[in-house]
């Protein structure tokens, strides 16, 4: 690992993954509050600079004004083994343990470093903060194969009944 000028290193053009607005602002935020989590979990780059692991990182680095940020190459990959370091990089295995997050942690604190906790309607419709009683959240993820898949899916869970949102990730 070691240092280097921000704009010694390149961002990927084959990253597939984006931080859009608020939580792009989070991370800015966080980077900004508690710099030293980059030395942690550096910035991961191939022989030639470009970015394997960290381009949204990177890019706040650089809204958040720092001149170097801390890097780590990786030497002998072939390019079937970037792409797939690009993607494993950022795929999220595990979930959420809500009821630990409920009753051990701060909610506020939470949100503050980016975590985004459930919000619901009620029975009025109003927009109802669960973040203390989320040990009794139960959810279905739904895999659908195109948007129209997902519509009718959607459509059919809310003519029985059913809370949901619609997500594409």
């Amino acid at each position: 690992m070691k240092l280097v000028k921000i704009n010694s290193i390149k961002t990927n053009p084959k990253n597939p993954r984006l931080i859009k607005d608020d939580k792009f602002k989070k991370l800015v935020k966080s980077i900004q509050e508690f710099p030293q989590m980059l030395e942690l979990r550096p910035i991961v780059i191939d022989e030639n600079n470009i970015i394997l692991g960290g381009n949204m990182r990177h890019k706040a680095c650089i809204e958040a004004g720092l001149k170097e940020v801390f890097i780590v190459q990786a030497k002998d990959l072939t390019e079937q083994q970037k792409d797939e370091f690009i993607v494993k990089d950022n795929v999220g295995f595990g979930e959420w343990d809500w009821d630990i997050l409920a009753n051990e942690w701060d909610t506020e604190k939470l949100t503050d470093w980016g975590l985004d906790l459930p919000i619901f309607k009620d029975d009025e419709n109003e927009l109802k903060d669960l973040s203390s009683t989320i040990d009794n959240l139960y959810r279905i993820e739904i895999i659908c194969k195109d948007e129209e898949h997902q519509e009718n899916s959607y459509n059919k869970l809310i003519e029985e009944g059913y809370e949901c949102r619609l997500l594409t990730l």
